[in-house]
């Protein structure tokens, strides 16, 4: 079992940026496929990004493309997400999400997909 834990997030105006961290702790990051999805109270998890476990490959929502970037560091066990031109409408609790994958250049875009969560991190951005 892997454990994760978000950080980076806060508040910010819109068209400001903020990078997002998930350390990975228990089993070595590079065994995983990770995600992070984004949840509004009231709300079903949505999926934001998506990387696959050597990094090879990556999916993003529509909604972020072109503004948002996931990327991996296997050597620290950490995956971010960079979001640059936030939106209001960005704001939501993020989670990261990872899962065990047999084949490397696979990601995975579905919250039911994933096995191990992190708690979250509150991103708020105002207008």
């Amino acid at each position: 079992q892997v454990q994760l834990e978000e950080s980076g997030g806060g508040l910010v105006q819109a068209g400001g940026s903020l990078r997002l961290s998930c350390a990975a702790s228990g089993r070595t990051a590079r065994n995983y496929a990770m995600g992070w999805f984004r949840q509004d109270p009231g709300k079903e998890r949505d999926f934001v990004a998506a990387i696959s476990k050597n990094g090879g490959s990556t999916g993003y929502a529509d909604s972020v493309k072109g503004r948002f970037t996931i990327s991996r560091d296997n050597a620290e066990n950490t995956v971010y997400l960079q979001m640059n031109n936030l939106k209001p409408e960005d704001t939501a609790v993020y989670y990261c999400a990872a899962r065990s994958a047999q084949y490397g250049s696979i990601c995975y875009t579905k919250s039911k997909e994933y096995l191990n969560w992190g708690q979250g991190t509150q991103v708020t951005v105002s207008s």
